[in-house]
C-alpha cells in the first residue's frame, strides 16, 4: 500500500449516493485507461471504500451492494476509478507536475544525443535548461510517455537533439570475464557475443544512445579498467572485432 500523503482521492456518485477510494495517481489514470498491469493493493492508500475519505466516512452496505452488487473492495476500487473522476488538489498536481517532469528529462537524457556533436548525450541538466527556454509544460494527467514527443518538438528550436539507440562492442580481459560479462549482457540488448581462445569476451550490446557514458563507467568498473569498447557503426565492425 501507499501512504496517505501519495493518494489521490477516485469519487463516484451513483444512486444518490457518493464513494471515495484513496488510490495512487499514476496507477489511478492507467486504471482509468484500462492500461494497469500492476497489484491493486500495491497502489491503494486502503483498502476500503468510503463516502468521505477525508473525514474516514464509509457508505451504507446496503448503497455498496445496490450500486456495485458486492461488498468487496478490491473489485469496487477499480470500478470507482474508471467510471467516476480523480479528484486532485492544487498542491498534489505541482507535486506530479515536478514528478514527472524530473521523469521527462531523465527519460530524455537517456534515449537523445546531439546530431551535431557525433552523437553524443545530452546531460540532464542540459535538457532541463533548455525546456526552461521553450514554452512547454508538463501535463500532470498524462503519462510522460505520451508528452515526449512534444517536449522534443519543444526543444529543437532550442539544441540539436534526437532520440538515438547506439550499438556498443566492449571486450573485457580473461581476468575479468566471468563476472563482467554478466553484467554488461544486461545493459541492453545482447546482439552477439564471443569467448576467444584466451579466455577474454567479446560482447556487442545495443541500448539507448544517451546511456554511452554509464556503460563506460560500468565497462571501466567490471574490468578494472582493462576493459575496451568501441561504437559498432555497420555489420563488418562486428565481425573484424
Amino acid at each position: 500500500m501507499i501512504s496517505l500523503d501519495e493518494a489521490v482521492t477516485a469519487r463516484l456518485e451513483s444512486h444518490g449516493a457518493r464513494f471515495e477510494v484513496l488510490v495512487d495517481p499514476d496507477a489511478a489514470l492507467a486504471i482509468n485507461r484500462g492500461e494497469f498491469e500492476g497489484d491493486l493493493e500495491d497502489v491503494i492508500a486502503a483498502e476500503d471504500v468510503f463516502e468521505d475519505a477525508s473525514r474516514g466516512d464509509r457508505p451504507a452496505e446496503a448503497d455498496v451492494e445496490e450500486v456495485f452488487g458486492t461488498t468487496d473492495p478490491l473489485e469496487i476500487i477499480p470500478e470507482v476509478i474508471r467510471e467516476g473522476e480523480i479528484q486532485i488538489t492544487a498542491e498534489q498536481r505541482r507535486e506530479m507536475q515536478a514528478q514527472k517532469r524530473k521523469q521527462l528529462i531523465n527519460t530524455i537524457a537517456r534515449n537523445a544525443v546531439n546530431p551535431q556533436m557525433d552523437g553524443a548525450p545530452h546531460p540532464p541538466d542540459r535538457i532541463e535548461s533548455a525546456l526552461e527556454e521553450t514554452d512547454f509544460r508538463i501535463d500532470a494527467m498524462d503519462p510522460v510517455e505520451s508528452q515526449i514527443d512534444d517536449a522534443l518538438d519543444a526543444l529543437r528550436p532550442v539544441i540539436p537533439i534526437r532520440f538515438e539507440e547506439v550499438t556498443m562492442a566492449a571486450q573485457i580481459p580473461a581476468d575479468h570475464a566471468g563476472s563482467a560479462q554478466a553484467q554488461i549482457r544486461q545493459f541492453g540488448d545482447l546482439v552477439s557475443e564471443e569467448w576467444q581462445n584466451d579466455g577474454s569476451w567479446i560482447g556487442v550490446v545495443e541500448f539507448p544512445a544517451g546511456l554511452q557514458n554509464d556503460f563506460y563507467e560500468l565497462v571501466s568498473e567490471q574490468s578494472e579498467g582493462e576493459g575496451e569498447t568501441k561504437k559498432v557503426r555497420d555489420e563488418e565492425d562486428i565481425r573484424t572485432r
